[in-house]
This record gives structure tokens, C-alpha cells and sequence, in this order.
């Protein structure tokens, strides 16, 4: 069994910072294993586990399962005091967690009938999952799924948009939720609370804007760090009015904001009750380009090469497992080892097929093995059934990834 607390640890050493031991040391420890592999080092899950907890400042964690999909990971980082409560993708994917826990948020609406009349006829299902809503049609669909009369009651939270609406740059953020001031957000939740069957126990509100979005690379990195600065200051605001406004309407479990990469920010906001993470658990690339933490490399996986079509180029089998969002750099794999290979502007990574080019591909024979970092994290657990966990220099268990338990939720 995972275990992230007990036991004997070497993140202190900090291995992942020297490449030339960390990656030929997972080579030879899944010297054994067939390609595609993908592993997850306890030392390095281990460290980001503990530097969330101190980054967000004392707030509590919500575990967002859609970066991480391995139930194994997800059960052993909530035995860890500090973290609290799953915030799911899928009612479906909610409903199969929580046999097993008891604070399950859904972070995006459902229109999944099937879903909701699960919900609404299991009462130990409607009192440990929370649907996410911003639309009263959402409340409408639940009723014509199940009347109220006829159903246990539903717990909700409201979604409202975190983004910044810059006179200048136009709208900076994710397109999410259709309330947006205080206002917004209170007439929304009167009419929640005048409605039989649903009780109001939540609010969430997601920076995507700060939280998905680096500040230390590129030439648009001052442009970032500007919008960014000016966004905290317009949610500082506005999480308060909002908040205020339903201090008013229901009393509510909990005020969600954050994600990885705005943890300090989020720890420091009064109206924020706790905070949400889950890709930086496991530590994609995309983290290297913030200029106020750096997680460890946690997962990784590796193909081998099966093609030389050049003195100069080495091609491996598969590779293409994009992370969600614009098809750019930031979210493709990157090759980290050995070091200096990079994809090919033109083929980039591909479903079949990777070429990878730099001064260490002519050196690579058919048949060996190169290392690629994903840009997020969730996304490789739809591709494999089973991480394997790297303790010091072997492979000591198999994680399984809801792929490996027969599970495929979006």
C-alpha cells in the first residue's frame, strides 16, 4: 500500500536535481519492463505532497482526481492532515469515489441522467458528492430526472468565473462560469435555496489565469506577470463581495479557490476556505516555468527507439500523449533524457511515433530507452493501466490508473 507518511524517505537529498543519477537510475529500474513505462517516484510524490501543504499556507487541500486518476495516489495523499476532500471531473467518476470517501466535489456541471438518477436514489451518494452549478437549467434537470418529492436531497455549489475582464486585453482566463459579480452570484443562490431538494453547501472559484499560466518564460512573461498581478487584485476584491453576499443567503462548507500554481496567492485570501491541487502532486513540466516553486519530477514515462532515420535523429515508438489545452509547446511531452534531444517543429510528438533530434540522438541505438516528462498530469493515466512506483533504485508496487480498473470517465 502507498504510504506518503510513514517510512523511510530521501527527498531531503533532492535526487531529481541532478539528471545525470536520477533518469539512468529509473532506466535500469525498469531495465525489466516493456515500453511504454511510466513510473512515479515515491521520494519525489512525496516532497510535492509536503510542499503544497507549506505553499498553500495552512488553508486545506482539495485533491483534484482529473490530475491524477490513480486512486492509489489519491487515497494515500488524503491520510496526509492537511488535505481534505476530492474535487472530481465526472458525476460518474464522483459517484465510484465516493464508495470510499466522503467529500466529493464534481468541478464542472453534469447533464449525465443516468449520473443524477444514481444521485438522487442513493443517500449516502447524495450526502457525500456535490454538483457544481452556474445555470439554473442545471437545477431543472435534475428535477425532471427526479422530482424533489421523490429523491434525497441534492447538495450544490456554486461555479462563478475567477478570469479578469481587462479593458485593454479583453477577457483574461478560462470561459467558465456565466456569474461574475456579487450580485451575480447572490440573486443565483436565492433562488437555489427557495428551491425544494437542493441544499447550497459551497462556492468555487478557479484562476486559471494564475494557476494554469507560467511567469518566468518567454518574451510574454511581463505581460503575464502585469494581467496576473492585476487579477489578484480585482479576485481579492471580488471573492469578498461574494462571499459577503452569501454570508447572507446560506451558511456554506467551504469557499474553493486555487490550483498549483497559486497556492500562495489563494492560502492568502480571507474569503477562501480552501484551496484545490493535483497536477503539481506529480509535477509536469508545465510547473517549470514559475518563478515561485518548482516541484519535483514525480512521474515520468519512457519509450524505446525503434527507428534511425538519420545520423542525426532517433525515433521512438509512441509518445504522443498531449495535456489538455492550446496545441503549443507547453503542452506537449518534452524529452529529458538523455539530455539535449528536442521533438521536431514540423512532427512534434506523435500517436505512432516520436523523432527526437540533439546532440545525444546520435548516440542512441535501436532499442533504447528515452525519457519524457508530460506537460500536466492527468492525461498519461488514460494511456496506461498501471504506474509503476520507483522506491530508491526499484520498481516496488504497481499503482493502478483508472484505466487499469476498467474506468474511463471523459
Amino acid at each position: 500500500m502507498l504510504d506518503l507518511i510513514d517510512g523511510p524517505t530521501n527527498a531531503g537529498l533532492r535526487a531529481w536535481e541532478d539528471p545525470a543519477r536520477w533518469w539512468p537510475r529509473l532506466t535500469a529500474a525498469t531495465a525489466h519492463l516493456t515500453a511504454p513505462v511510466a513510473v512515479i517516484d515515491l521520494d519525489a510524490l512525496r516532497h510535492n505532497a509536503m510542499d503544497l501543504l507549506v505553499r498553500a499556507g495552512g488553508i486545506p487541500i482539495r485533491v483534484a482526481s482529473k490530475s491524477v486518476r490513480v486512486r492509489a495516489v489519491l487515497d494515500a495523499v488524503l491520510k496526509i492532515p492537511g488535505y481534505r476532500g476530492i474535487l472530481a471531473f465526472t458525476l460518474a467518476e464522483a459517484l465510484w469515489l465516493a464508495e470510499t470517501h466522503d467529500d466529493v466535489v464534481v468541478g464542472y456541471p453534469t447533464v449525465d441522467r443516468a449520473s443524477l438518477a444514481l444521485l438522487a436514489a442513493d443517500e449516502q451518494a447524495a450526502s457525500r458528492v456535490t454538483l457544481m452549478v452556474d445555470d439554473p437549467a442545471h437545477l431543472d434537470l435534475v428535477d425532471a430526472v427526479a422530482a424533489p418529492g421523490r429523491r434525497a436531497e441534492i447538495r450544490v455549489a456554486i461555479d462563478a468565473d475567477a478570469s479578469w475582464r481587462s479593458a485593454a486585453l479583453g477577457h483574461i482566463g478560462v470561459r467558465r462560469s456565466p456569474l461574475f459579480t456579487a450580485s451575480d452570484v447572490a440573486r443565483f443562490a436565492r433562488m437555489i435555496v427557495r428551491r425544494d431538494g437542493f441544499r447550497l453547501v459551497g462556492l468555487q472559484m478557479y484562476e486559471a489565469q494564475i494557476a494554469g499560466q507560467g511567469d518566468d518564460a518567454g518574451p510574454d512573461a511581463p505581460i503575464i506577470r502585469f494581467a496576473q498581478a492585476r487579477s489578484r487584485e480585482d479576485l481579492l476584491r471580488r471573492r469578498a463581495e461574494i462571499a459577503t453576499a452569501l454570508s447572507d443567503i446560506a451558511p456554506l462548507e467551504f469557499l474553493n479557490g486555487g490550483g498549483t500554481g497559486s497556492l500562495e496567492f489563494t492560502g492568502s485570501d480571507e474569503a477562501v476556505t480552501e484551496a484545490t491541487a493535483g497536477s503539481g502532486l506529480l509535477g509536469g513540466h508545465l510547473f517549470d516555468g514559475y518563478r515561485s516553486f518548482q516541484p519535483a519530477p514525480a512521474s515520468a514515462f519512457a519509450f524505446d527507439v525503434v527507428r534511425r532515420p538519420s545520423a542525426d535523429i532517433a525515433t521512438v515508438l509512441g509518445g504522443g500523449w498531449i495535456a489538455s489545452g492550446p496545441a503549443v509547446a507547453s503542452r506537449q511531452p518534452r524529452p529529458v533524457w538523455p539530455a539535449g534531444l528536442h521533438t521536431l517543429p514540423r512532427e512534434a510528438a506523435g500517436e505512432v511515433q516520436t523523432p527526437v533530434q540533439g546532440r545525444a540522438a546520435a548516440g542512441l541505438d535501436i532499442g533504447d530507452r528515452v525519457w519524457f516528462r508530460h506537460a500536466k498530469s492527468g492525461e498519461p493515466a488514460e494511456r496506461i493501466e498501471a504506474y509503476h512506483l520507483v522506491d530508491g533504485d526499484a520498481v516496488a508496487d504497481e499503482l493502478l490508473t483508472y484505466r487499469g480498473e476498467g474506468k474511463a470517465f471523459l
